[in-house]
């Protein structure tokens, strides 16, 4: 894969799988250098066998979702400077119509039962700011009187003044009139007490201060069942519960963590489809309320009657919901769908309120939605081949209904994922995977670290991964203590102990590999990652300086100055590195930096606030001061998924420098074929 090659990768999300089970509308959305953005339409997909075709031609259409009838389709459209508006369209295709014009976007929405109205979730900005006054930009604001802890949050900004709240508006028929702005007499006769509107006029639910998220309609039709914190301690907690509002207005009744002790973390609260059962995704922060490090999010289900009433239905210990748990799909008459991360890849679960969880599918692939409807369910996934694609879910296996990477296997090839597992000095298993580029070898290393801790590596078609191993690099990736995907005891074992076992597994999986693999070259070895892959790798070059280079991006790089920057600054350095000074000054890369010797290549980002500015500014001055040859690149308008989400043009740029500093102290060495 070459840097060029970004428009080819197609990534496909949000599944809506119409209610007689004959189709499926996804969102298909890749990298534009044109537009120098992100860009994405609807298409639709046949079934249980046909063509994708592309439904929509919008600039970013996303978050399809039918009425209960399958009439009409509901998303998200969004242009260029614009916030994602609500449209709807006819089932079966049509000219979209805009039914939201609100100032700072929708986020998310449902259908109510009878498909007359949605309820949706939007910000609502404080007077004065984010353009409610025309001429007062942001830099003429009044002050933010900060009082607490949460106001701030990557990719978003300050928070505390423009609250996620919830409303309601009436779908009007795909086939109605469009409203006309009166002009003329027409105008003049008009009373200024009803302003023209050409969308209808939503109604606003909620009100508290606070986020309120994930709205999804009772199966009664009557009642909204929401995710927010809304308790006295919110602000100094990660605590968050599911409510239930009247449709009709009136005040939130608490669903989940009604249990005297309980400080559940909850999202995605579904009813199933007989309106009996709730269900909801949770985990219990601890008496602290903070106790988030390697929480292993359940799906749990109490009676709508009784939600006290409340059992897990997963495993504590093995299985973890807290990436794909936003959003639970209703299966059957009772049941729910949800997805577990495992090993690198992802179980497609089956729940009910009586016996077991089933696996639906489980294997080498990475689920990241689902749908589920007549008995048909869809994923979109990722897997060594394909960075999203389509599939019906049956017999235990995926049968794939797209191939939205066949472009980018023809034009720019893959490198095949080898899994290789070995052991650490302790003898603790360490799982993870080797791209090996094309000819015999030597290769030099690129030993990857993941950002998290508490997430994985996996089976999907990676692109850091593929760009340097087509640029002739041998790509290392693991997944070290503290990771996902391997337990409760896995990821909970890097408590105040940061750089230590995760080290040492990283360091046995170099080993292990060069031992294994005869292509690797050992006297040519580098070191990178993000995050926390950048605390990780910052640590490492401390303490090994076997390394010829390193990059160190986005890094979560000084426990004492994360406190009071970091959007998560406030609970996550104390719950990792733990509180007492010398025991986080032992677990810190700037603490350790004065002992690193390894030429260094720091990658920030001027808006990241969750692992902010400073710290890659600090950490590279104080390499500078130490003598060592260190670089600094910072990306302006970028926050901290700039490798995931930044604009195509940044992203080409990264791996452009990537690829730069990777030729200063790890030249490819190429074999001039004989004329």
């Amino acid at each position: 894969m070459k840097t060029d090659h970004l428009p080819l990768t197609n990534s496909v999300s949000a599944p809506s799988v119409h209610p007689g089970g004959g189709r499926v509308v996804v969102a298909v959305s890749r990298p534009d250098f044109a537009a120098d953005a992100s860009v994405g339409q609807l298409w639709t997909i046949p079934l249980p066998d046909g063509s994708p075709r592309r439904l929509t031609r919008g600039f970013h259409d996303g978050s399809p979702r039918f009425s209960p009838d399958g009439e009409v389709l509901a998303f998200l459209r969004s242009w260029p400077g614009k916030a994602p508006q609500l449209h709807i369209m006819d089932g079966s295709g049509g000219e979209p119509q805009v039914i939201t014009d609100r100032l700072l976007g929708v986020e998310d929405f449902d259908w109510s039962a009878d498909g007359r109205a949605i309820c949706f979730s939007s910000r609502e900005p404080a007077e004065g700011r984010y353009g409610t006054i025309e001429g007062v930009g942001a830099g003429a604001e009044d002050p933010r009187l900060i009082t607490g802890w949460r106001y701030q949050a990557n990719g978003v900004g300050y928070v505390t003044d423009r609250r996620s709240q919830l409303f309601i508006v009436d779908v009007p028929a795909v086939d109605a009139e469009p409203a006309v702005e009166p002009v003329g007499r027409a105008a003049a006769s008009r009373s200024s007490d009803v302003p023209f509107s050409a969308v209808p006029i939503p109604r606003q639910l909620t009100t508290d201060d606070a986020d309120h998220a994930a709205p999804r309609w009772a199966a009664d039709g009557r009642t909204i069942l929401f995710t927010a914190s809304l308790h006295e301690d919110a602000d100094s907690d990660l605590r968050a519960d599911i409510f239930s509002i009247p449709a009709k207005g009136g005040f939130p009744r608490q669903l989940s963590g009604l249990a005297a002790g309980v400080r559940f973390s909850a999202m995605a609260g579904t009813q199933s489809a007989d309106g009996q059962w709730l269900y909801y995704v949770a985990a219990d922060m601890g008496p602290s309320g903070t106790d988030f490090l390697a929480a292993h999010y359940g799906v749990w289900v109490a009676p709508v009657a009784d939600p006290e009433d409340v059992r897990r239905l997963s495993d504590a210990l093995t299985t973890d919901f807290t990436e794909n748990g936003d959003r639970l799909i209703t299966y059957g008459a009772d049941g729910v769908l949800a997805l577990d991360r495992s090993r690198g890849g992802t179980r497609v679960l089956a729940f009910s309120p009586h016996g077991e969880p089933r696996i639906l599918a489980e294997g080498r692939f990475v689920a990241t939605a689902l749908d589920s409807a007549a008995d048909v369910v869809v994923i979109c996934y990722s897997d060594p081949t394909s960075f999203g694609d389509v599939a019906v879910v049956t017999g235990g296996e995926l049968a794939r209904r797209s191939d939205f990477s066949a472009g980018f296997r023809a034009e720019a090839g893959i490198i095949p994922m080898q899994e290789f597992s070995t052991k650490a000095g302790d003898g603790y298993p360490v799982h993870g995977w080797v791209l090996l580029p094309q000819g015999p070898g030597p290769h030099p290393v690129l030993v990857n670290i993941h950002g998290g801790p508490f997430a994985q590596y996996g089976w999907g078609l990676f692109d850091e991964a593929q760009v340097y191993a087509s640029a002739g690099y041998a790509v290392l990736m693991c997944n070290p203590r503290g990771s996902a995907g391997y337990g409760f005891d896995h990821g909970r074992s890097i408590r105040e102990a940061m750089g230590t076992v995760d080290f040492h597994d990283v360091m046995s999986y170099l080993e292990g590999a060069l031992a294994a693999f005869s292509e690797l070259d050992g006297a040519r070895l580098g070191v990178m990652g993000g995050s926390y892959g950048g605390y990780l790798t910052a640590w490492t070059i401390s303490q090994d300086h076997r390394f010829k280079a390193a990059i160190v991006e986005r890094g979560f790089l000084d426990p004492e100055t994360f406190t009071g920057t970091s959007d998560i600054g406030w609970y996550f350095s104390s719950e990792y590195t733990g509180t007492d000074p010398d025991r986080v000054r032992a677990q810190s890369p700037m603490a350790q930096a004065s002992e690193v010797r390894t030429p260094t290549l720091v990658i920030h980002s001027e808006q990241d606030l969750r692992c902010p500015l400073e710290q890659g500014q600090r950490y590279y001055a104080q390499l500078r001061r130490n003598g060592v040859d260190a670089e600094l690149l910072i990306f302006p308008g970028e926050n901290h998924e700039l490798s995931r989400s930044g604009t195509p043009h940044h992203r080409k740029q990264r791996f452009e420098h990537i690829l730069r500093w990777w030729n200063k102290y790890l030249p490819v060495q190429t074999v001039q074929t004989p004329r």
